[in-house]
């Protein structure tokens, strides 16, 4: 038995770029991000829309800046993910830090799956966790805190006898 795969081929023949043509990425995900759905909001009177996955920079910056409270590498993040200076703009109409962490649960959210959170859930969201931290313990002192303080009473020794 034999099996005609002409037609496949030429479907093949037609998709594959020429021989020595370099793949064209640009043009892939340029059509990738028109064919997924976008969540988008309004607030104080700018429409943000969401990407469809969290850009690189902004993970990036999440995982170095996790612990910093320097308003600007907080700029920089909103900048990557709704542009320009969010922070400011939302500071100077009276932004609350409830309402920040709102938005930022809502916006997390729904990059990954649009409509997957409201923002009555995400409200939620955010007071539970707040509930959770003010329950739980302090949080843990930053590293150079801890180096700081003598372990068990002990002075600290730099290693040198």
């Amino acid at each position: 038995m034999t099996t005609d795969t002409t037609a496949y081929e030429d479907d093949l023949d037609e998709q594959a770029p020429a021989a020595g043509d370099p793949a064209d990425f640009d043009a892939f995900f340029a059509e990738q991000d028109t064919s997924r759905p976008r969540e988008s909001f309004t607030l104080y009177g700018t429409r943000y829309v969401l990407p469809d996955s969290l850009p690189l920079m902004f993970t990036l910056q999440a995982e170095r800046v996790q612990d910093s409270n320097d308003p600007n590498d907080v700029r920089k993040m909103l900048g990557t993910l709704f542009g320009g200076d969010t922070l400011d703009t939302w500071a100077e109409h009276g932004m609350t830090d409830r309402q920040f962490g709102i938005v930022l649960i809502y916006s997390a959210a729904n990059v990954r799956t649009p409509g997957s959170v409201t923002m009555q859930r995400a409200a939620e969201l955010h007071d539970e966790q707040e509930r959770a931290r003010a329950a739980g313990k302090a949080p843990a002192p930053n590293r150079a805190a801890r180096r700081t303080k003598p372990k068990n009473g002990k002075r600290r020794s730099s290693g040198k006898r």
